[in-house]
């Protein structure tokens, strides 16, 4: 009798034990993780603060370490390359790899020589690699090493700040590296199956596998005022030394080039940001046959209409990009568009009125200022575009000539 009842409070001991340390487990899966936050650019086709939440971007940039001492003729898109069939990501990999390279940059800082990490991929016969521009940026030695381990050193061609991209040129390529074929990103869509592939923490030749958080994301550039259109967002792994490196469908087609990050810690939090391929489609033909690209500019700041801006300029949608600045001497000066002349306080928050309200460009509609920047930006300096703007509640049109963007940096 003794015995049995040990053995029943050893059993509902071990029970006791069991429960509480599921208890302690479940307490710690679900412990809330500290999020990172993104923060939109400022300066032309940036959005107002408004009643936005400040964010903070991290950027997948070089690792730098001590080390002793516009010309559309020029085709980029390959129409031969590896496809496979979904979910084979195994041959996937195999097909598309030896198209990725590692960038390893030499440069000055403070009279101390560095040494940084990114990614790149082939992207024609020539030997023309496409990277980000912070990857290259101020580099005096750049060297590229293929899937193979074989390096070379590789030459800037172009470079482009305001899209964060370059293109280097390797001195010589393995036979059997194949350029990669880049998408149509605008076919991309939310929950699509993607990879990342490059070198991170100088690990070369790593795949990470996600979907596609969201499209149409505006990021900002890290040198310029400028933000890029129509970005990508993917939770898969991008971590510091991916910046440069593809972001693929299952086709094996390059839908983006990897180049931020939004998160607490400079590593992967899941929220990475990809520049869309018809960008790089654009920009990458003229960096390699005139080493620059020239962007169209309208010359105004501003964001979405939300709900404080529709109350306090008494507008009767939320849709539209609202103007906020007009930069001096640009085209919108120059076409009489109108930034804000004040502001409301509501709820506590200083809300500017007054200004113009974009609802089309060309006919087509403007759903937010997005929108806008992703319009402007597809067109070339000297095109002339037709405004649809709410002004004092009235519809009306506004002509003007789109100009070559000022040199934000001054080189």
């Amino acid at each position: 009798m003794e015995n049995r009842r040990l053995a029943l409070f050893a059993g509902l001991g071990c029970a006791a034990v069991v429960l509480i340390g599921a208890v302690v487990v479940l307490g710690l899966l679900f412990i809330p993780a500290r999020l990172g936050r993104l923060v939109q650019g400022n300066g032309e086709e940036a959005t107002v603060s408004v009643s936005e939440v400040t964010r903070e971007v991290a950027e997948a940039v070089p690792t730098l370490t001590p080390v002793p001492q516009e010309s559309e003729s020029a085709e980029t898109e390959q129409e031969e390359g590896p496809s496979v069939a979904p979910g084979s990501l195994t041959s996937l990999y195999e097909e598309v790899n030896p198209g990725v390279v590692n960038i390893r940059v030499y440069v000055q800082q403070g009279g101390m020589t560095g040494q940084g990490a990114g990614s790149g991929f082939v992207i024609d016969n020539e030997g023309h690699i496409v990277t980000n521009d912070h990857v290259v940026d101020q580099a005096e030695v750049v060297t590229v090493i293929f899937y193979d381990g074989t390096e070379t050193e590789a030459e800037i061609v172009g470079t482009d700040a305001d899209s964060d991209l370059a293109v280097v040129r390797a001195e010589s390529v393995p036979e059997d590296v194949r350029p990669l074929r880049l998408a149509q990103s605008d076919t991309v869509r939310a929950g699509d199956w993607v990879v990342a592939i490059g070198n991170p923490f100088s690990l070369g030749g790593s795949m990470s596998l996600g979907i596609v958080s969201a499209v149409g994301r505006t990021i900002p550039t890290a040198e310029t005022p400028f933000s890029i259109p129509q970005a990508i967002q993917t939770d898969a792994a991008i971590n510091p030394g991916n910046s440069g490196g593809p972001l693929l469908n299952l086709d094996g087609q390059v839908v983006g080039v990897n180049a931020q990050i939004a998160s607490g810690t400079g590593t992967n939090s899941g929220v990475g940001f990809a520049i869309p391929a018809n960008v790089v489609r654009r920009v990458t033909p003229a960096l390699i046959e005139r080493g620059e690209y020239v962007w169209p500019w309208l010359g105004v700041q501003g964001g979405p209409v939300n709900l404080l801006l529709q109350q306090a300029n008494d507008l009767d949608t939320q849709e539209g990009a609202y103007i906020a600045v007009v930069v001096d001497n640009s085209p919108a000066d120059a076409a009489g568009l109108q930034g804000a002349t004040g502001e409301q306080s509501i709820l506590g928050q200083n809300v500017p009125t007054g200004g113009d309200v974009v609802v089309e460009a060309d006919g087509n509609p403007i759903q937010d200022f997005a929108d806008l920047l992703a319009y402007v930006a597809f067109r070339r300096p000297g095109d002339a575009v037709t405004l649809t703007i709410l002004r004092d509640g009235a519809r009306q049109e506004v002509t003007l000539e789109l100009a070559a963007r000022p040199d934000a940096l001054g080189r």
